[in-house]
């Protein structure tokens, strides 16, 4: 790596021993991801001291709370995408516009769901079942999330563009700091203070800001073409259309998991309370899992976007296997061993009046979904795949109907008939394994045109030269 490289802290993904490279930016991006979630977490095991109903009332909110931020999160991935691109093709003045239409839009977005979140709050989750003794707890918890939402997506849109360049352990540091934060806070506000829902929900987004200020002020210090200058922040539209062509896509896609996990989640909540915290609780465990999963498909991503931007397709399909063998491989061990360690973690995060009743729900949700979440993990690397191929509306498409699709008609059909926790549960893998199929077959042809153009094109261009 050049000297100019280490001082601004890229790194350039298209050289060197592929494997090597991938998990040394895959880690980084592991740890930073269960330190997001440490916060929810952190949140569960310290409020389910305050009443039997905080844990499952914080619980509650994580559908509706996801559902909000995913369209405009979805942007960011258009940023990196773009980002990833023009590193790879060193072209500067690429870089700066993306990155400084990036803030605007993460500002502008971050209040305009947070506020649309705050005041429909009671409304949707009065429609998504929320159980009756916990839906007080659930509003003010979510309502003061919302007020977070800016924070949170700046902070991602930031390190959504750190990661790009090739820069995966800056995020990591400031989650860092942000999760000791958060968990201080969180003792502080319920222990000390007294305070209930309120008080976890206080400590979030507190450390949100936090980590939100620290990725900012790194972007601010680079020296290289990704700086970004507070002052110069405008909204460049050929870049806004080109975020929006690839993230819109993948903000729909998250939108409509986020509405296909709503409706599982209303489903769940049609049962007492007791399935409602261990479903809760066995969610936030395989939390953990997704998120290592899930940081090959910002692997996948990045690692495209550069190898595309510098015109080294050919390596592509070694990315995609690469990345495919470590995510099955991750998801097989950890998903099998969150349903192994299943008991003693579920009591980590339910309160103690209740866990003999409510563990054999959490049990059986961890043997069903935790132990086939390798097809999961599979899918989102091949979307991952594609998108950094600038193919955001094809795994949207494939998505919305094969998982999403297929969630929807189970519940409405099969469920419906068989009103059972494992039945509803089975909707999970048998959705992933239909994606997974049908995103590898199109990212085969996708990968096969593409590399049949570029020959088309080395052939026309030596024709050119020897005519000369």
């Amino acid at each position: 790596m050049s000297t100019t490289a280490k001082r601004n802290g890229t790194v350039d993904l298209t050289q060197g021993n592929l494997l090597k490279q991938i998990l040394l930016f895959t880690l980084p991006i592991i740890a930073t991801g269960v330190l997001q979630l440490l916060f929810n977490t952190a949140d569960l095991i310290i409020v389910k001291s305050a009443s039997e109903t905080a844990s499952g009332a914080v619980s509650a909110t994580h559908a509706l709370n996801n559902l909000t931020i995913n369209l405009i999160m979805g942007i960011s991935v258009g940023a990196g995408v773009l980002v990833a691109r023009y590193f790879g093709a060193n072209d500067k003045q690429g870089l700066y516009e993306v990155v400084h239409t990036s803030f605007p839009t993460a500002i502008i977005g971050g209040f305009a769901f947070g506020a649309i979140g705050f005041i429909f709050a009671r409304p949707l989750l009065e429609l998504f079942n929320t159980p009756a003794n916990m839906i007080d707890q659930s509003v003010t918890y979510i309502r003061i999330i919302f007020c977070g939402v800016p924070f949170n997506v700046v902070y991602n849109f930031g390190a959504s563009i750190l990661r790009s360049v090739g820069n995966a352990k800056k995020p990591l540091l400031y989650l860092t700091i942000a999760g000791i934060t958060n968990v201080a806070l969180n003792s502080f506000f319920v222990f000390v203070c007294k305070f209930d829902v309120e008080g976890v929900a206080l400590a979030t987004i507190m450390s949100q800001l936090l980590s939100a200020i620290l990725v900012v002020r790194q972007l601010t210090k680079v020296d290289g073409p990704h700086k970004l200058v507070l002052k110069e922040m405008k909204i460049y539209p050929k870049q806004l259309k080109n975020m929006i062509r690839i993230g819109l896509p993948a903000g729909i896609q998250g939108a409509m998991f986020s509405i296909s996990n709503i409706i599982i989640q209303s489903s769940v909540n049609s049962f007492d309370y007791l399935v409602v915290t261990a479903n809760g609780a066995a969610h936030n465990i395989e939390g953990y899992v997704y998120t290592c999963m899930n940081s090959f498909h910002q692997t996948a991503v990045a690692f495209t976007g550069q190898h595309i931007g510098a015109k080294k397709e050919k390596r592509i399909w070694k990315i995609c296997l690469t990345c495919v063998s470590c995510v099955i491989t991750v998801g097989l061990v950890l998903g099998t061993g969150a349903y192994l360690l299943g008991e003693p973690l579920l009591k980590m995060l339910i309160n103690k009046n209740i866990v003999e009743q409510a563990m054999e729900f959490g049990l059986l949700r961890l043997s069903i979904i935790g132990t086939t979440y390798f097809l999961c993990g599979a899918m989102d690397v091949m979307c991952g795949m594609l998108r950094g191929m600038g193919k955001s509306t094809v795994p949207m498409i494939i998505t919305v109907l094969s998982v999403c699709g297929t969630r929807i008609l189970w519940i409405y059909t099969v469920f419906a008939q068989n009103h059972a926790l494992d039945v509803l549960y089975m909707s999970y893998p048998i959705s992933w394994g239909i994606c997974v199929v049908i995103e590898s077959a199109i990212f085969v042809v996708l990968y096969t045109k593409m590399m049949r153009k570029i020959k088309r094109e080395n052939a026309i261009s030596q024709t050119t030269e020897l005519a000369k």
